[in-house]
Protein backbone atom coordinates (compact mmCIF):
# COMPACT_ATOMS: atom_id res chain seq x y z
CA UNK A 1 0.00 0.00 0.00
CA UNK A 2 2.82 2.33 0.90
CA UNK A 3 4.56 1.46 -2.38
CA UNK A 4 1.36 2.25 -4.32
CA UNK A 5 0.99 5.57 -2.51
CA UNK A 6 4.58 6.54 -3.31
CA UNK A 7 4.07 5.63 -6.98
CA UNK A 8 0.88 7.70 -7.10
CA UNK A 9 2.68 10.67 -5.55
CA UNK A 10 5.49 10.33 -8.12
CA UNK A 11 3.04 10.24 -11.03
CA UNK A 12 1.13 13.23 -9.64
CA UNK A 13 4.42 15.07 -9.30
CA UNK A 14 5.22 14.48 -12.98
CA UNK A 15 1.75 15.62 -14.05
CA UNK A 16 1.92 18.70 -11.84
CA UNK A 17 5.39 19.51 -13.16
CA UNK A 18 4.24 19.23 -16.75
CA UNK A 19 1.21 21.40 -15.99
CA UNK A 20 3.41 24.00 -14.35
CA UNK A 21 5.63 24.14 -17.42
CA UNK A 22 2.75 24.30 -19.92
CA UNK A 23 1.70 27.77 -21.04
CA UNK A 24 -0.60 29.55 -23.47
CA UNK A 25 0.43 31.68 -26.41
CA UNK A 26 -1.91 34.29 -27.90
CA UNK A 27 -1.43 34.21 -31.66
CA UNK A 28 -2.65 36.73 -34.25
CA UNK A 29 -2.94 34.77 -37.50
CA UNK A 30 -3.32 36.21 -40.99
CA UNK A 31 -6.66 35.09 -42.44
CA UNK A 32 -5.09 33.21 -45.37
CA UNK A 33 -3.30 30.94 -42.88
CA UNK A 34 -6.47 29.91 -41.05
CA UNK A 35 -6.77 26.32 -42.29
CA UNK A 36 -3.10 25.34 -41.86
CA UNK A 37 -2.92 26.90 -38.40
CA UNK A 38 -6.08 25.13 -37.29
CA UNK A 39 -4.31 21.86 -38.09
CA UNK A 40 -0.96 22.88 -36.62
CA UNK A 41 -2.31 24.16 -33.28
CA UNK A 42 -3.61 20.82 -31.89
CA UNK A 43 -0.41 19.04 -32.96
CA UNK A 44 1.62 21.74 -31.22
CA UNK A 45 -0.40 21.23 -28.04
CA UNK A 46 -0.10 17.43 -28.20
CA UNK A 47 3.65 17.55 -28.81
CA UNK A 48 4.63 20.33 -26.40
CA UNK A 49 1.84 20.66 -23.83
CA UNK A 50 1.53 24.35 -24.67
CA UNK A 51 -1.73 25.76 -26.03
CA UNK A 52 -2.01 28.19 -28.93
CA UNK A 53 -5.02 30.53 -28.64
CA UNK A 54 -5.74 31.74 -32.16
CA UNK A 55 -7.28 34.93 -33.53
CA UNK A 56 -7.74 35.32 -37.29
CA UNK A 57 -7.95 38.53 -39.29
CA UNK A 58 -6.24 40.96 -41.61
CA UNK A 59 -2.60 41.83 -41.08
CA UNK A 60 -3.39 45.55 -41.27
CA UNK A 61 -5.99 45.29 -38.49
CA UNK A 62 -3.64 43.26 -36.33
CA UNK A 63 -0.91 45.87 -36.75
CA UNK A 64 -3.26 48.58 -35.47
CA UNK A 65 -4.39 46.41 -32.56
CA UNK A 66 -0.82 45.55 -31.53
CA UNK A 67 0.12 49.23 -31.61
CA UNK A 68 -2.85 49.89 -29.34
CA UNK A 69 -1.77 47.28 -26.80
CA UNK A 70 -3.58 44.11 -27.92
CA UNK A 71 -2.27 41.18 -25.83
CA UNK A 72 -0.75 39.07 -28.60
CA UNK A 73 2.48 37.14 -28.08
CA UNK A 74 3.07 36.21 -31.73
CA UNK A 75 1.98 37.60 -35.08
CA UNK A 76 1.83 35.34 -38.13
CA UNK A 77 1.50 38.02 -40.80
CA UNK A 78 0.47 37.81 -44.44
CA UNK A 79 3.53 39.86 -45.45
CA UNK A 80 7.07 40.61 -44.35
CA UNK A 81 6.69 44.40 -44.18
CA UNK A 82 4.40 44.51 -41.15
CA UNK A 83 6.65 42.39 -38.88
CA UNK A 84 9.68 44.40 -40.03
CA UNK A 85 7.83 47.62 -39.20
CA UNK A 86 6.85 46.32 -35.76
CA UNK A 87 10.45 45.37 -35.10
CA UNK A 88 11.69 48.82 -36.17
CA UNK A 89 9.12 50.40 -33.86
CA UNK A 90 10.31 48.34 -30.92
CA UNK A 91 7.21 46.16 -30.73
CA UNK A 92 8.88 42.80 -31.25
CA UNK A 93 11.94 40.70 -32.07
CA UNK A 94 13.01 37.46 -33.76
CA UNK A 95 11.15 37.38 -37.06
CA UNK A 96 11.44 34.86 -39.89
CA UNK A 97 9.56 33.77 -43.03
CA UNK A 98 7.26 30.87 -42.20
CA UNK A 99 5.57 30.63 -45.64
CA UNK A 100 5.49 32.14 -49.11
CA UNK A 101 1.91 32.62 -50.22
CA UNK A 102 0.46 32.14 -53.68
CA UNK A 103 -2.34 34.10 -55.35
CA UNK A 104 -5.10 32.35 -57.29
CA UNK A 105 -8.13 33.51 -59.27
CA UNK A 106 -10.94 31.18 -58.22
CA UNK A 107 -14.59 30.45 -58.90
CA UNK A 108 -16.95 27.82 -57.55
CA UNK A 109 -18.23 27.41 -61.09
CA UNK A 110 -16.28 24.54 -62.71
CA UNK A 111 -15.85 26.14 -66.14
CA UNK A 112 -15.71 29.88 -65.44
CA UNK A 113 -11.99 30.42 -64.83
CA UNK A 114 -9.59 29.13 -67.50
CA UNK A 115 -6.04 28.08 -66.72
CA UNK A 116 -4.56 31.13 -68.49
CA UNK A 117 -6.66 33.80 -66.79
CA UNK A 118 -8.20 34.93 -70.08
CA UNK A 119 -11.52 35.33 -68.27
CA UNK A 120 -10.19 38.62 -66.91
CA UNK A 121 -9.76 40.05 -70.40
CA UNK A 122 -13.13 38.84 -71.58
CA UNK A 123 -14.81 40.41 -68.54
CA UNK A 124 -18.05 38.47 -68.85
CA UNK A 125 -18.96 38.69 -65.20
CA UNK A 126 -20.61 41.36 -63.06
CA UNK A 127 -18.40 41.21 -59.95
CA UNK A 128 -14.88 40.23 -58.98
CA UNK A 129 -13.82 39.89 -55.35
CA UNK A 130 -10.49 40.89 -53.87
CA UNK A 131 -9.22 41.80 -50.43
CA UNK A 132 -8.70 45.44 -49.43
CA UNK A 133 -5.20 46.19 -50.77
CA UNK A 134 -4.59 48.68 -47.95
CA UNK A 135 -5.09 45.99 -45.31
CA UNK A 136 -4.35 42.67 -46.97
CA UNK A 137 -1.20 41.73 -48.92
CA UNK A 138 -3.19 39.34 -51.12
CA UNK A 139 -5.37 42.27 -52.12
CA UNK A 140 -2.28 44.28 -53.02
CA UNK A 141 -1.03 41.32 -55.08
CA UNK A 142 -4.38 41.21 -56.93
CA UNK A 143 -4.13 44.91 -57.79
CA UNK A 144 -0.57 44.42 -58.99
CA UNK A 145 -1.67 41.51 -61.18
CA UNK A 146 -4.57 43.38 -62.78
CA UNK A 147 -2.32 46.39 -63.40
CA UNK A 148 0.31 44.29 -65.17
CA UNK A 149 -2.37 42.62 -67.26
CA UNK A 150 -3.69 46.04 -68.31
CA UNK A 151 -7.27 45.35 -67.21
CA UNK A 152 -7.51 47.17 -63.91
CA UNK A 153 -9.43 50.22 -65.13
CA UNK A 154 -11.89 48.05 -67.04
CA UNK A 155 -12.55 45.82 -64.06
CA UNK A 156 -12.40 48.38 -61.24
CA UNK A 157 -16.18 49.13 -61.38
CA UNK A 158 -16.78 45.41 -60.73
CA UNK A 159 -14.65 45.21 -57.57
CA UNK A 160 -16.15 43.77 -54.40
CA UNK A 161 -13.66 44.23 -51.57
CA UNK A 162 -13.34 42.09 -48.48
CA UNK A 163 -11.69 43.43 -45.35
CA UNK A 164 -9.43 40.38 -45.39
CA UNK A 165 -8.83 37.32 -47.51
CA UNK A 166 -11.25 35.21 -45.45
CA UNK A 167 -14.14 37.57 -46.21
CA UNK A 168 -13.07 37.70 -49.85
CA UNK A 169 -13.15 33.92 -50.01
CA UNK A 170 -16.68 33.96 -48.57
CA UNK A 171 -17.86 36.33 -51.30
CA UNK A 172 -16.79 33.79 -53.92
CA UNK A 173 -17.75 30.67 -51.97
CA UNK A 174 -21.31 31.98 -51.52
CA UNK A 175 -21.29 33.18 -55.18
CA UNK A 176 -22.06 36.76 -54.21
CA UNK A 177 -19.18 37.30 -56.62
CA UNK A 178 -18.75 34.73 -59.39
CA UNK A 179 -14.95 34.84 -59.10
CA UNK A 180 -12.22 36.49 -57.09
CA UNK A 181 -8.59 36.59 -56.05
CA UNK A 182 -7.96 34.47 -52.98
CA UNK A 183 -5.03 32.69 -51.35
CA UNK A 184 -4.16 29.35 -52.92
CA UNK A 185 -4.19 27.87 -49.41
CA UNK A 186 -7.94 28.48 -49.17
CA UNK A 187 -8.83 26.33 -52.18
CA UNK A 188 -5.89 23.95 -52.48
CA UNK A 189 -5.30 20.86 -50.33
CA UNK A 190 -2.89 17.97 -50.86
CA UNK A 191 -1.86 19.14 -54.30
CA UNK A 192 -5.29 19.65 -55.84
CA UNK A 193 -8.12 22.13 -56.15
CA UNK A 194 -10.97 21.41 -53.71
CA UNK A 195 -13.73 22.54 -56.10
CA UNK A 196 -14.59 24.87 -58.98
CA UNK A 197 -12.10 26.34 -61.44
CA UNK A 198 -8.94 28.35 -60.90
CA UNK A 199 -5.97 30.11 -62.43
CA UNK A 200 -2.79 30.01 -60.39
CA UNK A 201 -1.45 33.50 -61.00
CA UNK A 202 2.17 33.39 -62.21
CA UNK A 203 4.65 34.78 -59.72
CA UNK A 204 5.93 37.19 -62.37
CA UNK A 205 2.70 39.20 -62.07
CA UNK A 206 3.01 40.13 -58.39
CA UNK A 207 5.67 40.63 -55.75
CA UNK A 208 6.47 37.56 -53.62
CA UNK A 209 4.10 37.23 -50.68
CA UNK A 210 6.64 36.47 -47.97
CA UNK A 211 4.76 35.79 -44.76
CA UNK A 212 6.80 36.51 -41.65
CA UNK A 213 6.27 35.53 -38.05
CA UNK A 214 7.42 37.80 -35.26
CA UNK A 215 7.79 37.30 -31.53
CA UNK A 216 6.12 40.34 -29.99
CA UNK A 217 7.30 42.03 -26.81
CA UNK A 218 4.55 40.47 -24.70
CA UNK A 219 5.73 37.00 -25.71
CA UNK A 220 9.47 37.44 -25.11
CA UNK A 221 9.35 35.66 -21.74
CA UNK A 222 6.61 33.21 -22.71
CA UNK A 223 7.93 29.66 -23.19
CA UNK A 224 4.89 28.75 -25.29
CA UNK A 225 5.54 31.61 -27.72
CA UNK A 226 9.16 30.57 -28.24
CA UNK A 227 8.11 26.94 -28.60
CA UNK A 228 5.48 27.79 -31.23
CA UNK A 229 7.93 29.69 -33.41
CA UNK A 230 10.33 26.76 -33.19
CA UNK A 231 7.51 24.32 -33.98
CA UNK A 232 6.62 26.21 -37.16
CA UNK A 233 10.12 25.44 -38.42
CA UNK A 234 9.72 21.72 -37.71
CA UNK A 235 8.86 18.85 -40.06
CA UNK A 236 5.22 18.39 -39.00
CA UNK A 237 4.31 22.03 -39.47
CA UNK A 238 6.26 22.30 -42.72
CA UNK A 239 4.41 19.32 -44.19
CA UNK A 240 1.04 20.92 -43.41
CA UNK A 241 2.12 24.29 -44.79
CA UNK A 242 3.30 22.73 -48.05
CA UNK A 243 0.09 20.68 -48.38
CA UNK A 244 -1.84 23.96 -48.58
CA UNK A 245 0.20 25.21 -51.52
CA UNK A 246 2.67 27.46 -49.74
CA UNK A 247 6.35 27.45 -50.55
CA UNK A 248 9.15 27.35 -47.99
Amino acid sequence: MKRFWLAAVAVWGLVAGAAAQAAEVQVAVAANFTAPMQKIAPLFEADTGHKAVLAFGSTGRFYAQIKNGAPFDVLLAADDETPARLEREGQGVSRFTYAIGKLVLWSRQPALVDDQGEVLKRGRFDKIALADPKLAPYGAAAIETLTKLGVIETLRPKFVQGENIAQTYQFVATENAPLGFVALSQVWVDGKLKEGSAWRVPGTLYSPIRQDAILLNKGKDNAAATALLQYLRGAKARAIIQAYGYED
